[in-house]
C-alpha cells in the first residue's frame, strides 16, 4: 500500500499489493488517467500520454496548440461544454442558466487512513495505518466550483475506492444536474462487460457481452437498487475466465436510482462511469454549500473473475459490514411465512418452535401480520403495534414461548411503508411521498413513507424502537415491498423536489443508523421482496440480505451464483422450502434444497410440524452438518467451478477453502438426470498440493495436488435435482 506524488512530473501513483493507478497533471492542469492494472513500479516517460495531432473537428483549449483536445485526453474526472464531447462526470447549472465547465488541477493532499462519507455508507478502516487517502482538489476558475475527488488504498484489499465532493466557493446559487462517483478512460475497448440483471424471484443473472460503439449501461429508476439491475458492472478482457486474465469491477455503496454505463468512443476507447442516476436528479448547491457522492470500490483482478470477487468478498464481510454479527456465525433459523403466511396464533408459534428446537434449529422468525389488524396485506403498515387478536399476551408472552423450546425469537418489520388502511395514515394522511393533484399510486396495497421528513423518521424510530425493547427479540427482519411512484415531498420546496430520491435514501441510511446503533445485539436482515434492494450501501448497515424470495433450489443456483460475483456467501439468506415450490411450483429433493441453502445463511420456511419422520431425520443432518463447517461457508473463500450460466446450465459447483488451506467444503448440483451420462470430474482449488486433506465421513485420502489438478471423480446420479457436499480436512 502506498500512494506517492512525483512532484516534479506531478504523477500520482496509487498501489495496493497487486495493483497500480497511475494519474498525471498534463499541460492545461488536466488530470490524465494513465494506467491502471498490474502493479508496476513507475512508468516511464516515453510510456505515459502522447499527444498526437487529431482532425479540425476536436476543439483545442490552446489555439496555438493543435497536439492536446480534450474529446481525446483520458480524463480523471471530465466535465461537458469546453471540448470533451463524451459523456461527462457531471454537469451544473450556473447562476447565467450555462452548463459549461471544465476542471484543471489546484492541489491535493495525501493522508493515512480514510475519511468517513458524512451520511452515506462507506467502507472503513478501524486503524489509519490500514489504508492510504488521497484527496485532489480540481477547480472551475470561471465559476469557483471546486471538486475534490477521493481515493482510498488498503493494505490488506486490492481494491481503491472513489468519491467526490462538490463545493460552491462563489456567492451565487449552482444546480447540480449531474454527480457521478467516478470516472476513468481505458485506452481500449477490447473487453467484455458483467452486468446482474433480473426481475422479482429472478435476481442477479449474470450476463456477459462484448463492448460496443455507443453507450452501454445499467440503472435504476425505481428509487432503489432494484430486482431489475444492480449497482455492479465488471470489464473483462477477451478470454478471461474464472481462473484467468484481467478484470476491473465496480461496485457502488449506494441504495437508489443509480447509473453504471460505459461509453465506447470513436478512438474506440472506453469511458466507465458510475454514480447517482442523472435521470430526475437535481441538487440546489447555495453559496458555501457542499454535495458529497456515494462511494465507488474499484477491483482489479491479473487473475480472472473469481480473484476478483474473493477481494470484494473479503472487503466487504470485514470492512463494509458492521456490528457485533460482522465476525459471528449466524444462526440457522425458521420462518414462519410458507409455514403460515398470516394464518397464525401464538399456539401454532410455539407449535412450530418446539419442532424446530428438535431439529437444532436456533431461531424463530415471526413475519408479516403480527400487528396493528394485519390478516392480509391491505393494511395496518405503519400501525407498529400487536395485532392482540392474534397475540392476546404481546410479544412478550411469545417470544417468551419460543425461548422456552430453546430458540431465540425475531420479527419482521417494513418500517418504510404505510397502508392507506392504517390509523398512522388517518392521522397523517401527508406522511406519504405524494404530489398533490396526482393519485396516489398503490403497490401490494400501500404507499412510500416519506423519509425526506425528519418527523416522520423520528416517528417510526420511536415506534420500531418501542417493540424492540418489549420483548427478547435477537433478530429483525427489515422489508420493503415496493418501488416509488409520485415521488414528491412536502419537506422540499417546488424548485428542489428532484432531489427528494436521494434525500429518502439519506433519511433510511439515518434510520438505520440510528435503530441499529441502539439494539447492537439485534442481528438485522435486510430484504426488498427477497433481492430487490442487495446492495453493497445496505449491507453496511445490516450484514446480510434476503437473496431472492424464490426458494426454488434450482432458481437458486443462478441466484446465489450471480450474487457471489460481488457480495460474500455471510451476505447471503438462503432457505429450504416446501415442495412444490411456492415460487415455480417445482419438486425438488430435499438434499438438494439443504444444500443449496447451506451454500449460504441457513434457514426453514415450511411447516415443520407437518413433516413426515423421514425429512425430519434429513434436517437434523442438515443443521448438524452446517454447524460443523458454518465458519468454512461465511468466512471462507469462493471459488466457483462451474457455472449455471454456461453450456447447458445442467450443473452447477462451487466450493469454499479456509484462508489457510486446512479445510474446504465442496458442492455440485446436478438438475436433470441423462441416462448413459458421461463420468463428471471436477477440479477443486484453493487447496495447498502438498497437503494431505481426508474426505470427512469416509477413510479416504486426497493429495491437494491430485484435487486440483487431476479433480475429484463424481458418482453418477440416476434421479433428478440431485447434488453432494464433500467436506475435505487437511491430515495432520
Amino acid at each position: 500500500m502506498n500512494i506517492r506524488y512525483d512532484e516534479k512530473d506531478q504523477v500520482f501513483h496509487l498501489q495496493t499489493k497487486h495493483t497500480s493507478y497511475i494519474m498525471q497533471v498534463v499541460k492545461g492542469g488536466y488530470l490524465a488517467h494513465l494506467y491502471w492494472g498490474r502493479n508496476v513500479e513507475k512508468l516511464g516517460e516515453h510510456n505515459r500520454l502522447t499527444y498526437p495531432a487529431r482532425c479540425s473537428f476536436h476543439p483545442n483549449p490552446d489555439a496555438q496548440d493543435h497536439t492536446l483536445s480534450t474529446d481525446w485526453l483520458p480524463q480523471e474526472y471530465s466535465g461537458y461544454g469546453c471540448g470533451d464531447f463524451r459523456h461527462p462526470a457531471y454537469q451544473i447549472q450556473f447562476a447565467n442558466g450555462s452548463t459549461a465547465s471544465e476542471l484543471q488541477y489546484k492541489s491535493h493532499r495525501i493522508t493515512n487512513g480514510k475519511p468517513v462519507l458524512d451520511g452515506l455508507p462507506a467502507t472503513y478502516v478501524e486503524s489509519a495505518d490500514e489504508a492510504m487517502s488521497l484527496e485532489i482538489e480540481l477547480e472551475d476558475q470561471a465559476t469557483g466550483i471546486s471538486v475534490v475527488m477521493s481515493y482510498t488504498v488498503f493494505a490488506e484489499h486490492d481494491a481503491i475506492t472513489r468519491s467526490v465532493r462538490f463545493v460552491n466557493h462563489s456567492a451565487d446559487q449552482m444546480k447540480l444536474m449531474q454527480a457521478m462517483s467516478m470516472s476513468v478512460d481505458f485506452p481500449h475497448a477490447d473487453y467484455d462487460m458483467i452486468r446482474l440483471p433480473g426481475a422479482w424471484a429472478r435476481e442477479r443473472h449474470m450476463e456477459r457481452h462484448s463492448l460496443a460503439t455507443g453507450v452501454q449501461s445499467v440503472e435504476s429508476r425505481r428509487g432503489s437498487s432494484s430486482h431489475q439491475q444492480n449497482p455492479f458492472i465488471a470489464l473483462m478482457s477477451k478470454g478471461a475466465n474464472e481462473e484467468y486474465g484481467d478484470v476491473y469491477g465496480f461496485s457502488l455503496v449506494y441504495s437508489s436510482n443509480f447509473l453504471a454505463q460505459v461509453e465506447v468512443d470513436q478512438f474506440h476507447t472506453a469511458r466507465v462511469s458510475m454514480g447517482i442516476n442523472p435521470f430526475d436528479f437535481e441538487w440546489q448547491l447555495d453559496a458555501g454549500a457542499s454535495f458529497q457522492t456515494p462511494e465507488v470500490v474499484m477491483v482489479y483482478s491479473g487473475e480472472g473473475l473469481g480473484e476478483m470477487s474473493r477481494t470484494y468478498h473479503r472487503l466487504y464481510r470485514t470492512r463494509l459490514c458492521r456490528g457485533e454479527f460482522r465476525d459471528q456465525v449466524r444462526p440457522v433459523l425458521v420462518n414462519n411465512w410458507e409455514a403460515t403466511y398470516f394464518d397464525f396464533n401464538a399456539d401454532k408459534i410455539e407449535a412450530l418452535a418446539s419442532s424446530a428446537g428438535e431439529l437444532g434449529i436456533e431461531l424463530l422468525v415471526l413475519d408479516d401480520g403480527w400487528f396493528g389488524k394485519r390478516n392480509d396485506d391491505r393494511s395496518s403498515l405503519g400501525d407498529w403495534f400487536v395485532n392482540a387478536d392474534k397475540l392476546e399476551g404481546g410479544l412478550e408472552e411469545v417470544a417468551g414461548r419460543v425461548k422456552a423450546q430453546g430458540l431465540q425469537f425475531g420479527l419482521w418489520f417494513e418500517p418504510e411503508m404505510i397502508s392507506p388502511d392504517s390509523e398512522l395514515y388517518r392521522a397523517h394522511p401527508d406522511w406519504c411521498l405524494h404530489v398533490p393533484g396526482r393519485r396516489r399510486t398503490q403497490a401490494r396495497n400501500q404507499l412510500v413513507l416519506d423519509f425526506t421528513r425528519q418527523d416522520v423518521c423520528d416517528a417510526i424510530v420511536e415506534a420500531v424502537s418501542k417493540v424492540l425493547s418489549s420483548a427478547p427479540i435477537t433478530y429483525v427482519k427489515w422489508d420493503m415491498n415496493r418501488n416509488m411512484t409520485e415521488i414528491g415531498t412536502t419537506s422540499l420546496p417546488a424548485s428542489r423536489q428532484r432531489e427528494a430520491c436521494h434525500r429518502y435514501i439519506l433519511g433510511v441510511y439515518s434510520v438505520m443508523e440510528r435503530i441499529t446503533s441502539q439494539f447492537p445485539h439485534i442481528l438485522f436482515e435486510s430484504c426488498s421482496g427477497g433481492g430487490g434492494r442487495f446492495d453493497p450501501g445496505i449491507l453496511f448497515y445490516m450484514p446480510q440480505t434476503w437473496t431472492s424470495d424464490d426458494t426454488d433450489a434450482v432458481e437458486r443456483l443462478k441466484i446465489q451464483y450471480g450474487t457471489s460475483l460481488v457480495y460474500p456467501v455471510s451476505s447471503m439468506g438462503a432457505h429450504v422450502s416446501a415442495v412444490p415450490n411456492h415460487q415455480v411450483g417445482r419438486v425438488t429433493s430435499l438434499e438438494m434444497r439443504g444444500h443449496v441453502a447451506m451454500s449460504g445463511n441457513l434457514g426453514y420456511e415450511l411447516d415443520l410440524t407437518k413433516l413426515p419422520e423421514e425429512e425430519k431425520h434429513i434436517i437434523r443432518e442438515q443443521t448438524t452438518n452446517y454447524k460443523e463447517v458454518i465458519g468454512l461457508v461465511q468466512n471462507g473463500e469462493m471459488y466457483r467451478l462451474i457455472s449455471p450460466f454456461e453450456g447447458s446450465g445442467n450443473e452447477t459447483s462451487w466450493m469454499f477453502a479456509s484462508q489457510d488451506r486446512q479445510e474446504a467444503l465442496f458442492g455440485f448440483f446436478r438438475v436433470l438426470a441423462e441416462p448413459n451420462p458421461r463420468l463428471t470430474r471436477v477440479k477443486l482449488r484453493g487447496l495447498s498440493p502438498k497437503t494431505q486433506y481426508r474426505l470427512v465421513g469416509t477413510e479416504e485420502i486426497y493429495g491437494g495436488d491430485e484435487l486440483m489438478y487431476a479433480g475429484i471423480q463424481l458418482p453418477l446420479t440416476t434421479h433428478d435435482f440431485s447434488s453432494l457436499m464433500y467436506h475435505f480436512v487437511a491430515v495432520e
